[in-house]
This record gives C-alpha cells, structure tokens and sequence, in this order.
C-alpha cells in the first residue's frame, strides 16, 4: 500500500483588484475630501467667466501649475469684490473631484485679494465701472434749485447728523418745509432702504412725496461703516433720480462712490445743510441788488425812449403823421354820427310796426274764439262717443247669439252630461273598438280631468 501524496497549486501571480472609473473617481473624491477640507491657495486668477445660472468658474495659477476653481453662486453673492483675469487672490475651500471629467478641482467658499483689500477692490472696481457708463459726467448732473420749498432728508432718525441739519435749516429759513425719510446707513439692507426712500421721493402724488432737493447724508466711518453708499444699486437709483441729489457722506476726506453720482457733493451733512439755501438775509439782499439794478435799467430805458420821442416829435414826417391823424379822427366821428342817426331811424321804424300789431292784437278777441272752438270740439267729441256706444250696442246683441250657440255645440256641454272622448296612445280620437288591442293605454278626457286606462275586453258593435 503507497502513502498518499497531497498536491497544492503554485500560483505566483498576485490577485488583481479591478475599478470602474466611476468607482476610482468617487474613491479619489472621497479622500481628497477627507483630507483636504479646508485650505487656503493662493495664485492668479485666469480664464474668469461668469455662467447663466449664476456660478463662478476660474483658474488659479503660478508659475509651473494651475488648479480649476468653481464658486457657487450663493457664496458669489457675498464676495466684496468682482474676480477678474489677473488678479492675485487667497482662495479658501475644499477641494474635490468633478467625475465627469475626472479632474480634481477647488470648490471657492470665499476670496481675498492680495495687496488692496476686498473692501478698497470692489470700490475700485464699481467706480471704474459707473465711470465707463457715463454716470460720473459732469454734463448729466441736474442743477439745484434756487430756493427749495420743500427739502427731503434720508438719512438714520438716531444720531446727531439729522439734528445738526435741522438746526442750521431752521436758522437759515424759519419757514422751510422739511421730510425726513428715516434709514438705516450701514448693515445688511441698508442700501435698500436707501433705494425705496429716492424712489419714494420721485413719486408723483398721491402715492409720493415729491421734494425739490434730496440730501443722502450721514456721519463718518470706516469703509465698512460706510460700504452702503458705495453699492451698486444705491449709486443707479441717484443717478435715475429726476431730483437733484445732493451727498453728504462722512467728512471731508470720505468718498463713497454715491459722492462721485450725485449731482453736488458736500464734505459734511453740516456743510449740505448750508449749501442748499441761501440764508433768508442773503436772500433779501440779493433780491434788494436785483431791484436797484431793474430800477437804474429802466430809467435808462425810459430815457432813451424819452429822446427817440422828443426826435420823432419834431420829425417832418411825424408832422405829416399827425395831420393824416387828425383827418382820420374826424372822419371817425363823421361816420359815428351818421350810424348813430341811421339806427335811431331804425328804432323809430320798429316801434311803429310793434304799435301797429300791439293795436291789432288789442283788437282781436282770441279768448273768445278760443272758447267758442273749444267747445264745439266738446260737442262733435260727445256725439261721436254717442255714436260709438250705439255702433256697439248693435254689434254685441248678434255677437251674444253666436257665442250662445257656439257653446251649445261645445264638447265640453257633452262631457258635461257624462260622456268621455277616447284618445290612443298617438293621440288619436277612438271612434272604432277595433282600432286598439287588449292590454294598450287608453287616454279618456272627460269634462274636468282625464284618466290613463288599460283595454282589458274588447266589446264588438
């Protein structure tokens, strides 16, 4: 008996783990993810275009690589500052895997620019823009009036900018016409406000408040303090106003992209507070200047016209004119005279032929003829009543013997006496016993009402 041997299988190659590429990219994904965040990336922005739905996409590069970027458009919404092709940035995300395509790519949260600030960028940024459309030209700028009735004021209720305004106001003029629209000046939806207070303001009535002039005014600030007034949106609403606008923004040595919109800037609120009227004194004073110097140009006036008279006067022509002047007016009253004799003349002839028809009419007796006309009318009125009712009465006495005799032979005077008129279920009269079947519907109709009947025997005649 042999020992048994055991055989193993020698297999040297070793087992080989086999990935969908979906399966592989979802895996690189995955540990990207994991271990790639959060981080920040620095580099220069090429090849920036904005898509229809809303998203950013771009590329951040240096030297000797590049990396895609997308940015949703919900974190676009909040970036300070517009990218551009060449723009050094810090970019903060996370980075993952586009399957489709197989490309790893950056996933922007936020961006920060290199060297300027987001803040001083987007700033830099709308103003070149608005400036490229014209917004910032003098030639569109709307001039202020003279002397404003009614002055709006959009500015924060709180604070003493509004009341340093209505002081100098008050002082100026006691009896100016003041609208405060009250808004918040810096924060989330400031700018809003300020937008909805100028359209407010342009309204016609009754749904606006119509004003002469607007002041947009508020303190000092830092740039972020004061970042509402250089919105994009607030800086078209001032530039589509039919008011002149006037900005008063922080102090002197701010600017705001509302100041290089609107149509005059003031350093201060204080400072438009004086620029929009004239005080009442000043104003007094000119209108005074204004009436002297009327008073000494119309003298002059007068006094050249004077001369020119006095030359004419003694002009040989103007002798002439006089003369022809003179003929003219008595030839005037010639002819007035001669009107005047001519109507009187037809007055006289009119009142004569009035007293002529007066004395005719005074002799004619109208009464008594109307009186005697209307009461034969009476009378021919009464004898054709008197012929009528006898015309009738010999009408209705043969009319009465017919509907006698008509209702006589009536089949209603029959049923009356008991007797019943058969129809078939067409409708028909029964005359013959024969025409129906037994079992058919039968209609009698007796003299009031009728009844619905079923044949059960059929009598023969």
């Amino acid at each position: 008996m042999s020992d048994s041997v055991t055989q193993f299988p020698l297999n040297f190659l070793p087992e080989r783990k086999i990935y969908r590429v979906s399966e592989l990219s979802r895996l690189i994904r995955e540990k990207l993810e994991a271990e790639f965040s959060d981080l920040w990336v620095e580099g220069e922005i090429s090849n920036c275009r904005e898509a229809p739905s809303g998203h950013l996409y771009f590329t951040l590069k240096d030297e000797s690589a590049q990396l895609r970027c997308i940015c949703f458009r919900l974190q676009a919404r909040y970036l300070r500052f517009r990218p551009e092709d060449g723009l050094q940035v810090t970019a903060r995300g996370r980075l993952g895997v586009y399957e489709a395509r197989g490309e790893y790519q950056l996933y922007v949260e936020s961006l920060e620019p290199q060297g300027l600030g987001a803040l001083q960028l987007a700033f830099e940024q709308l103003k070149k823009k608005l400036e490229a459309e014209g917004l910032f030209d003098a030639a569109r700028r709307k001039p202020l009036p003279k002397l404003p009735r009614r002055i709006g004021i959009i500015t924060s209720p709180r604070g003493a900018v509004i009341q340093d305004m209505i002081r100098i106001l008050e002082r100026r003029h006691k009896n100016l016409h003041l609208l405060v629209y009250p808004v918040r000046v810096q924060g989330e939806g400031a700018a809003e406000e300020m937008v909805e207070a100028l359209r407010c303001f342009n309204l016609p009535p009754p749904n606006g408040v119509p004003v002469d002039v607007i002041i947009l005014a508020r303190g000092g600030g830092s740039l972020e303090d004061l970042w509402a007034f250089n919105e994009e949106k607030l800086a078209r609403a001032i530039a589509a106003s039919a008011t002149p606008v006037i900005s008063a923004v922080g102090h002197e040595t701010d600017f705001t992209i509302a100041d290089f919109v609107a149509d005059l800037r003031a350093p201060t609120p204080s400072a438009a507070a004086e620029v929009v009227i004239e005080t009442q004194e000043r104003l007094q004073e000119h209108v005074l200047t204004l009436e002297s110097d009327l008073v000494k140009v119309a003298r002059y006036h007068l006094l050249r016209l004077r001369h020119r008279l006095s030359e004419l006067v003694t002009h040989r022509g103007f002798q002439t004119l006089r003369a022809v002047l003179v003929q003219a007016v008595q030839r005037q009253d010639d002819l007035s005279s001669r009107l005047t004799e001519a109507l009187r003349e037809r007055l006289r002839g009119a009142r004569r032929r009035w007293e002529q028809g007066n004395a005719f009419l005074l002799h004619f007796d109208l009464r008594g003829r109307q009186e005697r006309e209307s009461l034969r009318l009476h009378q021919q009125r009464d004898a054709l009543a008197q012929r009528v009712r006898l015309l009738l009465i010999q009408k209705r006495a043969p009319l009465e013997s017919l509907t006698a005799q008509l209702q006589q032979l009536s089949p209603r005077r029959i049923l009356e006496r008991g007797y019943a008129i058969a129809f078939d279920a067409a409708g028909k009269v029964l005359t013959d016993a024969a025409k129906v079947s037994s079992g058919e519907e039968i209609t009698l109709r007796l003299a009031r009402g009728g009844l619905t009947a079923v044949v059960g025997k059929i009598v023969p005649e």
